[in-house]
This record gives C-alpha cells, structure tokens and sequence, in this order.
C-alpha cells in the first residue's frame, strides 16, 4: 500500500500519541525527535505540527518545539455543557429507538467490554465516542451531529483519563452505557436523558480530577 504524506504521518502519530496519553499534557516535543519518530526530514515535520496547533493540540515555540496543551478545568467544563445539551436533546429524539439504533448500541457496549477486558483503552475510549455519537446520529439533526463530531477530539483526550483511572471506574462506565441502552430499549426518554447526564458530568468531574 501506498504511504500517506509524510506530513500527515508526522500529524498522526503525534495526534495518537497525544489522545493514547504517549505525550502527555506538558510534554515539549522537538522537531529533530519527531522526524527520526516518523522517518521524515523536518519539513514535513513542520507542516504536521501547523495543522495540530489549528486543531488545539498543541502551542509551536519558535526554535524549541512544540508544547502539547493540557486540557484545561474550562475546556472541560465547555465540552461538557455542550455534550449535555446535545446528547439530552438527541436521547429524546431517538424515542422509540429503531431496531437498527439498538442492534449499534448493542454491539458496541460488547465491542467496548471487550477492549477493556483486552487493556486496550485507547481504542475502549474511541468506542465509547461512537456510542454517544451513534445515539446523537440517530436524532436526524445534521448539524447538531456535525457540531458533535468536531468534539471528538477533545472527547477522546478526556475518555482516555477515565479508561486509566481504575477497574472500577471504567465498570463504572460500562454500567451506565448499558443502564442508556437499557432506558433507550424501554423507550423511556426521561430515564436515558438523566443517566446520559449523570455520566457525562462524571466522567467531567473525573477528567478534572475531582473524583476520589
């Protein structure tokens, strides 16, 4: 198979690296470090980062490197105000649930439970972006799903903090996706709006280190 650009190797690997907690919130990288990572000169090195600092990733100092951000109490707060909204808003939506909206659900809490059970949390974390956003997808509204899926990002850097913070806090999660599967399978709305916001405030609270 063909390589992608080179420019967009080096935009990749630092993006998973960033959203896998590889390079944590803090972190300076070099352009010499990232270019012998990848295989590439600097150049394309230079217009991968360009792209990230767009997205918000990360902050380019001149001479020195780039910085990755850490995700700061109010972009959390932000992210999390506006997944209430639209998740609660596409909950009622989705009532009655069509067949095919439950058969997703359904096969990713299984396809989820089954990444934890392997220790792979980043991808456990990108599977739980898609049971959200296939809830959020089912309401119809385009551009509510649009404005939701360019959250992912910033979902996934904070999914990740909950799928490392401990067995019992990644059940914790597990749980609740099914108790919105379940609530969403009765065609109770109400019920699958409260615990969509329940969820989304703790994992929140989690991300900002607030849970003990």
């Amino acid at each position: 198979m063909k390589q992608p650009p080179a420019a967009e190797r080096v935009y990749q690997h630092v993006k998973d690296g960033v959203l896998e907690r590889r390079y944590e919130g803090g972190s300076l990288l070099t352009e010499g470090e990232l270019a012998e990572a990848v295989g590439v000169s600097r150049t394309p090195v230079r217009e991968g980062l360009l792209r990230l600092e767009a997205e918000g990733l990360i902050r380019l100092y001149p001479k020195k490197g780039a910085l990755v951000l850490p995700v700061s109490a109010q972009e959390i707060a932000d992210v999390a105000e506006t997944r209430q909204l639209v998740e609660a808003h596409a909950a009622r939506k989705a009532v009655p649930a069509s067949p095919q909206l439950i058969a997703r659900l359904e096969e990713l809490l299984e396809q989820q439970r089954r990444q934890v059970a392997d220790g792979d949390f980043a991808a456990a974390s990108v599977t739980d972006r898609c049971f959200h956003a296939a809830v959020v997808r089912s309401g119809g509204n385009e551009i509510l799903t649009k404005l939701y899926d360019q959250l992912r990002d910033r979902q996934l850097r904070m999914g990740v903090a909950v799928m490392y913070a401990g067995p019992e806090r990644v059940a914790k999660s597990l749980a609740e996706h099914a108790e919105i599967l379940d609530a969403l399978r009765a065609g109770d709305a109400e019920r699958a709006v409260s615990v969509i916001r329940r969820h989304v405030e703790w994992a929140a609270d989690l991300a900002r280190g607030e849970v003990r």
